[in-house]
């Protein structure tokens, strides 16, 4: 990869800023480990995000200035939060509850792999003798929509494929792909490209994803980079 690859796109913090504008207010928003996590350093101003984490967390804030972790407050990936006025802290059965009953608008997670379909791969990779299953699989059957938010490509590797080969989370069940690259819908029609990042071109984004993409009628010219 040349260094002006490696500038195309958007940063991880300019990811989750991206997703975060799609929030609306007043939803009910799960975030995942890694990059999702960040979302919650994001939220625009005078939007009310109700962020939750299946350890047992409603109204997460942004991360605490360094010194002022406190290790006995932590999200999912045992990362140091804070909370919000009017925040709280309850079992993990309350929380999963919270989960399968729908109460969630929205569940942003990380990925391994997501098919054209909506097929997400998230909890074991094929080379590994255990994996990581944590609230994934309860989160994508419950909650209103899945969002994935993630880098295009691992070590050069397309994250989008027509067909997961990694042990699935849940078949057919991401409605939006955020990755550095691109803001990408799963439709009935397949795979719709709804923005391209800073730098981007849909040929380029083509070349580095393992699926057939979509545009919509309002087509970019060659080499432009925006809404679509």
């Amino acid at each position: 990869m040349s260094k002006d690859e490696q500038k195309v796109g958007w940063s991880k913090i300019e990811l989750a800023s991206r997703v975060a504008q799609d929030l609306e207010d007043g939803w009910f928003v799960n975030l995942g480990i890694g990059i999702p996590t960040l979302v919650a350093d994001v939220i625009p101003e005078g939007r009310e995000i109700i962020l939750h984490s299946e350890n047992g967390l409603l109204g997460l804030g942004p991360k605490p200035e360094p010194g002022e972790e406190d290790m006995d407050l932590v999200n999912a990936g045992k990362e140091p939060i804070t909370l919000k006025p009017g925040g709280c802290f309850f079992s993990q059965s309350d929380s999963f509850a919270m989960i399968r009953g729908g109460h969630l608008d929205a569940a942003i997670l990380g990925a391994f792999q997501v098919s054209m379909y909506g097929d997400l791969a998230s909890w074991k990779l094929p080379n590994k003798p255990l994996g990581r299953v944590g609230g994934a699989m309860d989160l994508t059957v419950g909650a209103k929509r899945v969002f994935l938010c993630m880098q295009h490509s691992s070590k050069g590797v397309p994250k989008i494929v027509e067909e997961c080969t990694y042990p699935l989370t849940a078949p057919r069940c991401v409605d939006r792909i955020y990755t550095d690259l691109a803001v990408i819908d799963v439709t009935d029609d397949g795979l719709v490209v709804q923005e391209l990042a800073p730098g981007v071109t849909f040929e380029y984004l083509q070349a580095n994803t393992a699926a057939p993409l979509k545009i919509l009628e309002t087509r970019l010219s060659k080499g432009d980079s925006a809404v679509i």
